[in-house]
């Protein structure tokens, strides 16, 4: 350069050096129309090195920018690229600098000289992109504003040439290296690679994305929007390398990046969709081309043979006609048309994968709502891909359930529903691939030993012998034998293969195995478990419940390490949760053996006796719920079984209680009731038995299955024993809730058969030995009521009972039903017809059960002595239930008390009843003085006297 020109660009006034540079365009022009490029490379040089790079001298830096732009100004479009090279990395040096103008004349250096350069500056655009980068954040003004100047003229550039724009010094290192000709270059030119790279670029992206700074991602979203519209560049392809990054932009504060972001998510996701749409019709639309261009291919054939005559045989025409002319496969690529988008790769899985990680719930509301959306349409997109991630998606999904965000709580609730939807329309294909046998299996190992047994023979046997269902039947050794002499003597080997029906027609092909992990998927459910919001926990189990429907041996077998924490889910607050779970634990002892549901029931009995808070709140609805999913007798006969040999005395007792309570009150027992009552059956006596061996247990339960089961001589003969036993606060509340049971619709059979005293004697003695039993309380009153209502018929139809010496009772030898019972003229008469038929008398043992009754009775009374109960203690416990139903301690507890007067005051006198017949010698206070409680018994016996 001129030291004129050098000592103007390096002065410190903008017009001297704006001068110095129209100088230097002057003299490059002169240059290159001399075509003197050493000259003009040594001034780009000297602007470089001796201006551009004077780091401690502004003047000259700016003095160096401004005459690089003008110099490439005087170069032009055509002669510019070649310097390039050098021009633009001091430019970009100067970017960088701390003085603001500095920074400022940079972005106007390169904004004249990539307007000069164009398409040639997408060969650096990596470096312009990030200098820009780095701008859009800049603290001056001027700056951004030149900034965004200059990268509103590259976004331009980019537009128009990005996708197509070929350096123009590639074609002459092309053509260096290549011998082809000149006639060839335009076909070369258009397989160069262009001066713009997405590849190259899309990890400087990848790299920013993570950026803080609102301006920053703004710049960046702005530049994803434009790249992902440009046509062929196919951005969409590279989602996975920076989707995550655009996924955190939506939790910024500012609202301009949280617009701008969810704008660019949403033509991403519409974009992916339209790709899976088109790749999904792509083989239809193969098929329809492919069908039009075999008929146009058969129709010119047809017409060329009618016009040539019939010089041409039949059959080779027609199998000219099967393969189209070449002018028919141009025709068909051409009606084929290309559609943008068919060639396009997303990588699915890996979208999946990020997508999957921002559903964890210490993202923001607006993320997992957006990753939610995205999930939703994947199972449009790509269903078959989602497998693979159902682990992953069922430990975030579930919880999102439960959000405190409605709308991230209905997407979670949508996509879960997809999910099932998807995994649930698989079972058959699963079940159906996984039961199906193996046909080799089903020879027998005798056929397979037989040496006259030829292996082809074998392996046809094992082929052709199917049933009606594609499945393979058992031959018999005839057929074998029959098809060993036809096809085995007769053919050779080869022949005898070559014989054989394809695989493929007997049997249908194999479908492809699933990516569903089901243990990943069932471990993932079961840490649910321990999730605090109900709908999750419900969620999981109803999954569960889903999944081993579907594949019974692959989920929640029967030796894996869920069912301890199924058994613990049952002390679940949630009467939801409960329930499914009971669902989950009947599926699984349906479809397992009966060794795993005995020892189900074991850890059942096992966690009530560890838990009996939750004995008490859910005892009764896990028994009813699993009576409704599996066999309520299978249920009562393995607990009774249990609970027969059970040490803990204590246990067995409240256990056996709860099972009697709900044998009498549940709705979904009562076909086991009607098994019951059906004593002259062999099943209903073996399956009272059963029940009648643990019920012993608890003296109570043992009376009113009795009861229910209309042995009321046996009941009687308990009673008598009851005597004997120690009468307890628990047992006197248990008669006491019996009594309210006895009103109640179950024993509405039991009532009518007062009515017939001819028939059921012992009912009477059963009922009134249970009067005797209680304290004159609420229950006295109302089961003298009931007595009293049919007192008369009784005493018109029973004889009067003689005494009998206590050694001649027990010297007595009268039996009935296998008991030693008094020996009285009322016990012959009174017998029920039909209660059992003579050949099954001997089936119960009824003496057997009462000594079975009396050791286990002896047996508690043992445990309640080594535990220290005192009665006392009992007396007091009995004070307080007794206050807790409203009446004086010690009225309750002395039964020849009198009523008070309030009491007796408020009494109305009762209808009259029937007097008592005279052959009945009754004390004068045995009767009246037991009723005094009742209403108006009372008040009547007061009267008689």
């Amino acid at each position: 350069m001129d030291p004129s020109v050098q000592r103007l660009l390096n002065d410190k006034l903008y017009d001297k050096r704006k001068q110095g540079a129209l100088e230097l365009e002057r003299a490059v022009r002169e240059a290159t129309a001399n075509r003197e490029y050493e000259k003009i490379a040594k001034i780009v040089d000297q602007l470089c090195h001796d201006f551009a790079y004077a780091v401690h001298q502004p003047h000259a830096r700016n003095g160096g920018l401004i005459g690089l732009a003008a110099a490439s100004i005087a170069l032009g479009s055509d002669n510019v690229a070649r310097y390039l090279e050098a021009i633009i990395p001091p430019v970009l040096a100067c970017f960088a600098d701390q003085d603001a103008r500095v920074r400022y004349y940079a972005c106007e250096s390169m904004y004249n000289i990539a307007k000069v350069a164009k398409g040639e500056i997408l060969l650096f655009f990596n470096d312009v992109f990030d200098a820009l980068c780095k701008l859009a954040a800049d603290s001056e003004l001027s700056v951004k504003n030149g900034a965004e100047l200059l990268d509103r003229l590259i976004k331009d550039i980019v537009s128009e040439s990005a996708s197509t724009y070929v350096s123009v010094l590639q074609p002459h290192d092309q053509v260096a290296s290549s011998p082809a000709s000149e006639k060839h270059s335009d076909a070369e030119s258009t397989n160069l690679p262009t001066a713009f790279s997405l590849a190259k670029f899309v990890p400087l992206l990848q790299e920013r994305i993570h950026v803080l700074n609102p301006f920053t991602r703004t710049f960046l979203v702005s530049w994803v929007t434009l790249l992902d519209s440009v046509p062929d560049l196919e951005l969409v392809h590279y989602l996975p390398a920076f989707l995550g990054g655009l996924f955190k932009f939506l939790s910024d504060p500012n609202r301009d990046v949280h617009v701008a972001t969810q704008g660019v998510l949403e033509r991403f996701l519409n974009e992916v969709k339209r790709i899976a749409r088109i790749k999904k019709g792509l083989p239809d639309r193969r098929r329809r081309y492919s069908g039009t261009a075999t008929k146009r291919s058969v129709s010119s054939d047809g017409a060329s043979l009618q016009t040539e005559g019939s010089g041409v045989n039949d059959s080779s025409a027609i199998a000219d006609g099967d393969s189209p002319a070449p002018h028919d496969v141009q025709n068909r690529q051409t009606d084929e048309d290309w559609i943008p988008g068919q060639d396009v790769q997303v990588d699915h899985p890996k979208v999946l994968e990020i997508l999957v990680a921002f559903l964890d719930s210490t993202s923001e509301e607006q993320i997992q709502l957006t990753a939610l959306r995205w999930i939703e349409s994947f199972f449009e997109i790509c269903p078959e891909d989602i497998l693979a991630f159902v682990p992953s998606l069922l430990s975030r999904v579930l919880p999102a359930m439960a959000s405190g965000a409605d709308l991230v709580r209905q997407a979670a609730n949508r996509v879960n529903n997809a999910l099932m939807d998807h995994i649930a329309s698989l079972s058959e294909e699963e079940a159906t691939e996984e039961a199906r046998p193996q046909p080799l299996s089903r020879i027998p190992t005798n056929t397979l030993k037989d040496p006259s047994i030829t292996p082809a023979v074998t392996q046809s046997l094992a082929v052709k012998e199917l049933d009606s269902k594609g499945r393979p039947t058992l031959p018999t050794p005839s057929k074998i034998h029959a098809s060993s002499e036809t096809e085995g003597e007769s053919k050779p080997m080869d022949q005898q293969r070559a014989s054989m029906p394809p695989k493929s027609a007997e049997s249908p092909p194999p479908k492809p195995a699933t990516d569903l992990d089901y243990n990943a998927a069932v471990n993932a459910l079961t840490l649910q478990f321990l999730n605090e919001h109900e709908a999750t926990r419900v969620a999981a189990l109803a999954w569960l419940i889903m999944l081993h429907r579907r594949a019974p041996r692959r989920a929640l077998a029967t030796n894996d390490g869920t069912f301890p924490a199924l058994l613990k889910t049952l002390s679940d607050p949630a009467e939801a949760v409960v329930t499914k779970d009971l669902q989950l634990l009947s599926q699984i002892s349906k479809n397992s053996e009966d060794g795993y549901f005995t020892s189900f029931m074991v850890n059942l009995l096992q966690l009530f006796a560890t838990d009996r808070r939750l004995l008490e709140t859910r005892g009764n609805l896990i028994i009813r719920q699993l009576c409704v999913s599996l066999s309520a007798e299978r249920i009562y006969r393995t607990l009774a079984d249990c609970l027969e040999k059970d040490e803990d005395v204590e246990f067995a007792s409240i256990m056996v209680q709860n099972l009697n309570n709900n044998l009498i009150t549940a709705p979904e027992l009562a076909d086991l009731r009607k098994r019951l009552r059906s004593l002259e059956t062999r099943e209903g006596q073996a399956f009272f038995v059963a029940l009648f061996r643990s019920w012993c247990h608890n003296a109570v339960a043992t009376f009113s299955l009795c009861l229910l089961a209309q042995a009321y001589e046996q009941a009687y003969n308990l009673l008598q024993i009851f005597a004997e036993l120690e009468m307890t606060v628990n047992m006197l509340i248990q008669i006491d809730k019996l009594v309210q049971l006895l009103e109640s619709p179950v024993f509405t059979y039991l009532r009518l058969q007062l009515l017939e005293p001819e028939r059921y004697p012992h009912l009477y003695k059963c009922l009134y030995g249970v009067l005797m039993l209680l304290p004159q309380s609420s229950a006295f009153a109302a089961l003298k009521n009931r007595l009293n209502s049919v007192s008369a018929i009784g005493y018109l139809h029973i004889a009067p009972r003689t005494y009998v010496p206590s050694h001649a009772r027990q010297k007595s030898t009268e039996t009935k039903f296998g008991v030693s019972t008094p020996q009285t003229p009322s016990s012959t008469n009174f017998d029920r017809p039909n209660r059992l038929k003579p050949r099954e008398e001997g089936t119960i043992r009824w003496a057997e059960l009462l000594e079975k009754f009396k050791s286990v009775q002896e047996k508690a009374r043992r445990a309640g002595k080594a535990q220290g109960q005192s009665s006392g203690e009992k007396n007091d416990a009995l004070v307080n239930e007794m206050e807790v139903e409203g009446k004086p301690a010690n009225e309750a507890l002395a039964p020849n008390s009198r009523p008070s007067s309030a009491m007796s005051g408020h009494q109305k006198p009762s209808p009259i009843s029937a007097p008592a017949p005279a052959t009945i010698h009754k004390p004068k206070s045995s009767l009246g003085n037991l009723g005094r409680f009742a209403g108006g018994v009372a008040g009547r016996n007061r009267g008689k006297k």
